[in-house]
């Protein structure tokens, strides 16, 4: 599998559009379950390498505190879930980008602690600095496109014979990733930067992540 850096460009810009465009995404059943809406936000290295904006969540937040995941949040009253997504991505990480800037979406995820996470993928084409906000996120990382494709990063384990649970070690990260959060960047891998048709919801995740 090919492992050619991705450059922050146009051209990456339009293939990544175009191969969502060509998703049909799916949104699973569960009308109990809360909206939530996380951006994938493509953003560029100093070097203008494509890389995807991964946090760590503040250990003062009650739900997820110190696990890994894209900026992202409950869907408020008379929001869509664009909105949500680029609202978000401003209250975590301080940058501001317009409706423009959404390129697509991937299948929305049902998760065990009651959210129906629905991700929207975004191009960062802006100079602002990422600014974390230190009440939510404890931490960024720049995640480079290209190793994504790498293929020793993927990895499925499971919990007591249980379902399989998707997850990625990434060199920028060091550290292990778990469904949902590997799940959907997976997904993203597949069909943003391989047009692919893959599906992700039927991976399970770890207990810890349950509640």
């Amino acid at each position: 599998m090919a492992t050619d850096r991705f450059q922050h460009d146009d051209q990456l810009r339009r293939q990544i559009a175009a191969n969502l465009d060509q998703f049909e995404h799916q949104h699973p059943p569960g009308e109990t379950l809360a909206g939530a809406a996380v951006a994938l936000v493509v953003s560029a290295s100093e070097e203008s390498e494509a890389c995807l904006l991964l946090t760590m969540r503040s250990a003062k937040l009650k739900k997820h505190p110190n696990q890994f995941a894209l900026p992202g949040g409950k869907i408020d009253s008379g929001e869509t879930i664009d909105q949500t997504a680029l609202r978000e991505l401003h209250e975590e990480l301080g940058i501001v980008l317009s409706p423009d800037n959404i390129l697509g979406r991937l299948d929305d995820f049902a998760t065990r602690s009651g959210f129906r996470i629905s991700p929207v993928v975004v191009w960062n084409d802006s100079d602002q600095a990422v600014v974390p906000n230190p009440d939510e996120v404890a931490s960024v990382y720049r995640i480079p496109l290209h190793e994504l494709l790498l293929p020793q990063v993927t990895d499925i384990i499971t919990e007591d014979g249980g379902d399989p649970i998707l997850t990625l070690t990434l060199p920028s990260v060091g550290h292990r990733m778990y469904t949902p959060t590997a799940s959907i960047i997976y997904q993203f891998r597949e069909v943003a930067l391989l047009a692919q048709s893959t599906r992700v919801s039927h991976y399970e995740q770890p207990k810890f992540a349950w509640k």
